[in-house]
């Protein structure tokens, strides 16, 4: 029995976790590294819309998603005690409806798409959400950052035209997550290049990287995400400084790669992140990357920069005990060309 049949019959029922909202903690617990001002998160004192008036059962998702079609400051007003908003529809970005976005779950929040649904989506060239400008892959707007909150059971394997990104889909403007956490979501399990079992981004305004901060990706066995490619994040020609962040028990479970091999469907590389593109850079500082897996290339990382123009930088990271895949020229578990630029300070790989 191979591998790729053993993960499809594994993974092959997308069930709800029992307990998400006590899963692991937000971020690498052993990561000390100081990030950026513009990776921290947002003031979110002032919210322009509350959901909920104070209990349990005004917190729906109904109230969510047009919380976020009406854009804003986003905050929750659920109870004292930690509350999971059950998804029955993907809550989805206006373009126009505001520039900045930040959605705070004060540390109670948790979305579930009870392994039916994405859980959110934004997508500044989709003109069912309302073009802004002409230059649609390339605009400052909307600026949308999700904070203090965690994403469970999201499930965009149903998704046709936008694929990926079981927990988030985002393509332009600009995206942040903070202190959020990403527990068994799942996106399309096979194609040679769909992925991103929590996150998939495309496109960022001039280029500039994705900011994920303290946040984590599984944590533990059971809590971890998966997709064909990048169990945890996936893009394409997209930048990434992620910080202080845990990434494990996350898989890649497609088959035969990218271009895919005869007989397969395609897919099954990057255990925990996959990046595919050319001039991009992918950072990690003070992370955690452990117990990832994968069918083919990359069980931690898998970095491809099609006109080897495209960099790495790891410092103060520990990559260890993950599985699976070959292809490793430079690094145990990152599959990256032998001639990309890869920096590494003060890290454990092996």
């Amino acid at each position: 029995m191979s591998l790729a049949f053993v993960f499809s019959c594994k993974k092959q029922y997308h069930k709800p976790l029992e307990n998400a909202a006590d899963g692991p903690a937000a971020g690498n617990p052993d990561g000390t590294y100081t990030p950026p001002s513009e990776a921290l998160a947002e003031d979110a004192s002032t919210p322009t819309i509350v959901v909920g008036d104070g209990t349990p059962e005004s917190c729906t998702c109904e109230a969510f998603v047009d919380a976020v079609a009406q854009g804003g400051i986003i905050t929750f007003n659920c109870g004292s005690q930690p509350h999971t908003i059950e998804m029955d529809e993907t809550a989805k970005v206006f373009n126009d409806a505001s520039e900045e976005i930040i959605i705070d779950g004060g540390g109670l929040i948790t979305l579930s798409g009870k392994g039916k649904h994405r859980i959110l989506y934004m997508n500044t060239c989709d003109e069912n959400q309302n073009w802004t400008t002409s230059h649609c892959n390339d605009q400052d707007h909307p600026r949308l950052t999700v904070q203090n909150i965690t994403f469970a059971d999201g499930n965009s394997t149903a998704e046709k035209e936008y694929e990926g990104g079981g927990a988030i889909w985002i393509r332009g403007g600009r995206f942040k997550a903070v202190n959020c956490r990403f527990f068994n979501n799942v996106c399309a399990h096979k194609g040679p290049d769909v992925g991103g079992g929590a996150i998939r981004v495309f496109d960022q305004y001039q280029d500039l990287p994705v900011y994920i901060n303290n946040c984590t990706f599984g944590g533990k066995e059971g809590y971890g995400n998966y997709g064909s490619n990048g169990g945890a994040l996936s893009s394409i020609g997209v930048s990434w400084s992620i910080y202080n962040s845990l990434f494990s028990y996350n898989s890649a479970i497609g088959e035969g790669g990218n271009p895919k091999q005869k007989g397969t469907k395609g897919g099954g590389s990057g255990g925990a992140i996959y990046n595919d593109g050319n001039t991009m850079t992918l950072s990690l500082y003070g992370c955690k990357l452990e117990h990832n897996d994968v069918i083919q290339h990359g069980s931690s990382i898998f970095f491809v920069t099609n006109d080897h123009s495209g960099n790495i930088h790891i410092e103060d990271c520990v990559i260890q005990n993950n599985t699976g895949g070959s292809w490793y020229p430079v690094y145990p578990s990152i599959s990256m060309h032998d001639d990309t630029q890869i920096t590494v300070i003060n890290s454990t790989i092996e």
